[in-house]
């Protein structure tokens, strides 16, 4: 056979194997709103940089019918390009062909990139559209899984990996989403659950859709499995991008330093956004916002959770990863889910050398026995290990309340943050001025004529020893209380002379978190 013949050859393989499912089937998925895998993965990358490796692969089996079956490059899509320039590896899964069901095969495309990305030192972004196991391959699907699963372990504060739900996501397919860093969902489209509905049906009898079972929104609100919410496929590439310029692309980098540009100040004054009344609610993400570079800050997690803010900011055009007690919800109290959304993004922050800024605001930990008896001790307990354990730079600003176990966990000294201001507004105790003036003054308030005027006199007298920064100060428990408007300034030069610190840890082959 001729060049020219084997060109024409190749051209014609390519072709078919690059149709996916067919016309057909690419009707039905641009039916209900579906990128196909093959143009989203065009979307996310750079113009003309995605190179596509193992299009011929085809599966092996040979059950129930299979080996008279051809699924077009085995239906997952893999390769490389990428994002602003940078490298990165992607797999996508097709839906168009056999319900993007993983097989043997279809496993070992992507366990392969996944070795690529490791080996190489590049992000990895899966794009997940899938029925599921293919249930005529048995136990090969399944460990095919297995695979994936311990790649994903492996790869886990080394290389960043995100992953896009863009389809059903269920059974044991849910945990390679659950084992990466960030989780992307797209509303009415993307479905994450072990057991569907109709599972759910028939062992407890309970009517559920998917959508309320496993829908984008109740993932981003709810369960907080997913970090990033949109509204449209485009919308959420858009985030992906976004979240790429904040982070390094391996754990032996920094991530890329930008141009420092100053706060929106018209927009953002710390003394406009920061309320002169002591128990007056505000947006914590306002005075983030004063401070960083371009006022620019991307929330992570910004449904799940709301008592706590997290997210990602530029200082000096250095990425920060900043976490923030929240006033308006809960008065900013620590609670089992806030608890777990802090300290996973302090340990990923921590395994990608992003310093981090936490601002304090809270009168402890939320009270109940829902919170007790959920295990509110073994959660919150996540937040003291991961502090304690990161050692890329940590500056603590306490803005407000800063009482008992809360004072502590939000990155307190005793944790060793590196340097720990305060606000003149800041309040340091054990507990609030009315629990404390009741405990402490029980007897005499008790056996006064007046108790309600000994009481309230007893408040005035704790706030005014305790409700304020410089008791803290005297045991050096506080580096410095500073004017707000000096706020960046002081962050700013914490985090350059931080900047090359270096941190020993206890020879040891792990440690145990409270998981």
């Amino acid at each position: 056979m001729s060049l020219t013949r084997k060109l024409s050859d190749l051209k014609k393989r390519t072709k078919t194997a690059a149709e996916g499912g067919g016309e057909e089937a690419i009707k039905k998925q641009k039916a209900v709103g579906k990128m196909t895998a093959r143009e989203r993965i065009l979307t996310l990358l750079d113009p003309d940089s995605f190179h596509e490796y193992d299009l011929f692969v085809e599966h092996a089996g040979k059950d129930f019918d299979m080996d008279k079956k051809y699924l077009p490059g085995d239906g997952v899509i893999t390769g490389t390009g990428t994002i602003s320039g940078h490298p990165v590896c992607v797999y996508a899964q097709d839906f168009t062909v056999a319900g993007g069901s993983l097989g043997w095969a279809h496993a070992k495309k992507i366990t392969k990139i996944m070795d690529v990305a490791l080996r190489l030192n590049v992000p990895l972004i899966g794009i997940n559209d899938s029925g599921g196991a293919r249930i005529q391959e048995g136990v090969n699907a399944l460990a095919g899984y297995g695979e994936i699963f311990y790649r994903n372990t492996l790869a886990s504060g080394v290389i960043p990996q995100i992953s896009v739900i863009l389809g059903p996501c269920a059974g044991g397919a849910v945990y390679s989403p659950a084992l990466t860093d960030f989780v992307f969902v797209v509303d009415k489209i993307s479905k994450m659950f072990i057991t569907g509905p109709e599972v759910i049906k028939t062992v407890l009898g309970e009517d559920i859709s998917m959508e309320d079972l496993g829908g984008a929104r109740v993932h981003a609100e709810i369960t907080g499995n997913a970090h990033f919410y949109a509204e449209s496929e485009q919308e959420c590439f858009d985030q992906i991008k976004q979240l790429c310029s904040y982070i390094p692309w391996n754990n032996t980098n920094k991530a890329v330093r930008f141009q420092s540009h100053k706060p929106l100040t018209k927009k953002y004054k710390i003394n406009e956004v920061f309320p002169t009344l002591p128990r007056q609610p505000y947006d914590v993400r306002n005075i983030i916002r004063a401070v960083c570079d371009d006022s620019e800050f991307l929330e992570v997690h910004e449904k799940f959770a709301a008592n706590i803010v997290i997210g990602f900011a530029r200082m000096d055009g250095c990425t920060v990863g900043f976490v923030a007690n929240q006033p308006l919800v809960l008065a900013g109290v620590l609670d089992i889910d806030s608890s777990d959304k802090a300290a996973r993004f302090i340990r990923f922050c921590d395994s990608f050398n992003i310093p981090l800024i936490t601002m304090v605001d809270l009168p402890g930990y939320l009270p109940g026995v829902d919170q007790e008896h959920g295990g509110v001790i073994r959660h919150g307990a996540k937040v003291l290990y991961a502090y304690s354990e990161a050692t890329v730079p940590k500056i603590t600003l306490i803005l407000r309340k800063a009482y008992g176990g809360g004072y502590i966990a939000m990155c307190s000294h005793h944790l060793r943050a590196d340097f720990v201001f305060a606000w003149p507004t800041a309040e340091i105790a054990v507990m609030g001025p009315e629990g404390a003036a009741n405990i402490i003054f029980r007897n005499e308030i008790k056996n006064a004529e007046n108790p309600e005027e000994v009481r309230k006199h007893k408040i005035k007298e704790y706030k005014e020893k305790f409700a304020n920064p410089y008791v803290a100060a005297a045991y050096g428990y506080i580096d410095a209380v500073i004017d707000p408007n000096d706020t960046r300034d002081m962050l700013i030069h914490a985090l350059s002379i931080s900047a090359d610190k270096t941190a020993g840890m206890p020879k040891k082959k792990h440690g145990l978190p409270p998981f």
